[in-house]
């Protein structure tokens, strides 16, 4: 089993050994049990995606991106939408992440999924933002939307994440 890291240790690893980039504030995101990534942009799914068993099957589905209002505010309707993180994660080889929505959004009739943030990762993540209230959501440009949660594993892997995210650096 691998053991959860918090505060200070996450200041420590931040400061030291660049995990996180590009905090907004990070004595407000730094929480107790984790870091917390802000929104970058908003993008709308405009056709499908496919998924195969062998990764050359995989093809993304297509989304343009949503320009929030002169305030920066994005208003969605019920849905689902890419979100883009302002913040470039760096995980070492003996760690991993997983996220959880902000309870505030879960007030709001609103989830966040992500993936795993696998050993060896390092970029600007994505998510999928769900609008389930049927009155939509307003969201401003650089909220706070996630809580990401690190773990050390019990050993180092021998090769971390190379897939084809590795090193996103999505411009804002």
């Amino acid at each position: 089993m691998g053991t959860f890291l918090a505060g200070k240790e996450l200041v420590n690893l931040i400061q030291t050994k660049g995990l996180i980039e590009c905090l907004i504030d990070a004595e407000v995101q730094v929480q107790i049990n984790g870091v917390e990534l802000s929104l970058c942009s908003v993008e709308a799914f405009v056709d499908h995606g496919t998924i195969g068993f062998h990764n050359q099957e995989r093809i993304l589905a297509k989304t343009c991106a949503l320009e929030p209002d002169s305030d920066g505010w994005f208003l969605l309707k019920q849905g689902q939408y890419k979100i883009i993180f302002n913040e470039i994660v760096n995980i070492p080889n003996d760690m991993m992440a997983i996220a959880r929505p902000r309870s505030s959004l879960l007030r709001c009739g609103v989830s966040v999924e992500t993936a795993v943030w696998d050993s060896g990762y390092s970029g600007r993540s994505e998510a999928l933002l769900l609008v389930h209230n049927s009155h939509g959501f307003r969201v401003k440009k650089d909220a706070r939307l996630i809580q990401l949660l690190f773990f050390r594993l019990q050993e180092m892997v021998a090769q971390g994440y190379a897939g084809i995210y590795q090193g996103e650096n999505i411009a804002s």
